[in-house]
């Protein structure tokens, strides 16, 4: 046994250096004075000042902290909504619903992008006519597709996540809140929505990171002034590989390992 668990550990540690080197060198040559990207030519802090003053990557920045921000929101209320009414209520169809509820988070990205590229270019025809008919806007590629396609793929591990939670709460919470005179919907944002909360935080974060990491459907759906970071970043690095594309990494892959941090300390938080 020895033997095994030792051969287990080496393994182990492969995987882990095979995962996480590449991360490492990542870091450590955004603070390469050198213009060659693989070259090291000294300690310097010239990409992330680069970086700072760079206005289409800072104006992709906001982009995306916008569309998360709406997801985030929009995916906390269908997510905990879902799970609530998935637990609370029995109907005929409980089952499927719940199967096709979870079919955004395994299909494939390319495929989910395609058929949400369709679905808006046929709603967009009557939409338009029928907007056309008290107000000039147009519904068209953007903010409001990203939004719509991010939330769809997202709110299912709110869903997830609550469901979770759900599993241990006792059934008599809510009903001693009703005993006491509480009708059921303020029941549930006092007793049921205090309880779930590190599980709707958890989800929240977990959301949050999926949008503004995503770029297969952000592609299909996105618009001419919608461009994200991810995207942006993507061309950059078709054009060829510009050392200030690992400053932006770096950045990344500091805030993603912050908010996993966020997310498991409010996972493992108990009431």
């Amino acid at each position: 046994m020895g033997l095994v668990n030792l051969l287990c550990a080496g393994w182990s540690g492969l995987v882990f250096l095979f995962l996480y080197i590449p991360i490492v060198l990542l870091v450590v040559y955004s603070f390469n004075a050198s213009d060659l990207i693989s070259i090291w030519g000294g300690f310097s802090t010239e990409w992330y000042v680069k970086l700072w003053n760079n206005g289409p990557l800072i104006d992709a920045t906001k982009n995306s902290l916008i569309i998360a921000a709406f997801t985030t929101v929009f995916s906390v209320i269908l997510g905990t909504l879902g799970a609530w009414l998935l637990y609370r209520y029995k109907f005929p169809a409980l089952r499927p619903l719940g199967t096709l509820i979870f079919i955004p988070m395994v299909i494939p990205e390319v495929i989910m992008g395609v058929s949400l590229l369709i679905l808006f270019t046929v709603v967009s025809v009557p939409l338009n006519q029928w907007l056309a008919t008290f107000t000039e806007a147009e519904f068209a590629q953007g903010f409001a597709t990203i939004i719509i396609a991010h939330t769809t793929f997202c709110f299912p591990f709110v869903l997830v996540a609550v469901q979770a939670r759900l599993t241990g709460v006792d059934p008599f919470l809510e009903e001693a809140a009703m005993d006491l005179g509480a009708p059921p919907l303020k029941a549930f944002w006092l007793v049921m929505v205090p309880y779930l909360l590190p599980a709707i935080v958890s989800g929240a974060l977990m959301s949050f990171t999926l949008s503004m990491d995503e770029v297969i459907v952000t592609f299909f759906v996105t618009g001419p002034e919608s461009q994200t970071l991810p995207l942006k970043i993507f061309g950059l690095a078709k054009k060829g590989l510009d050392p200030s594309l690992n400053a932006v990494s770096t950045v990344f892959v500091l805030a993603t390992a912050i908010l996993v941090v966020v997310a498991d300390r409010v996972r493992k938080f108990k009431h």
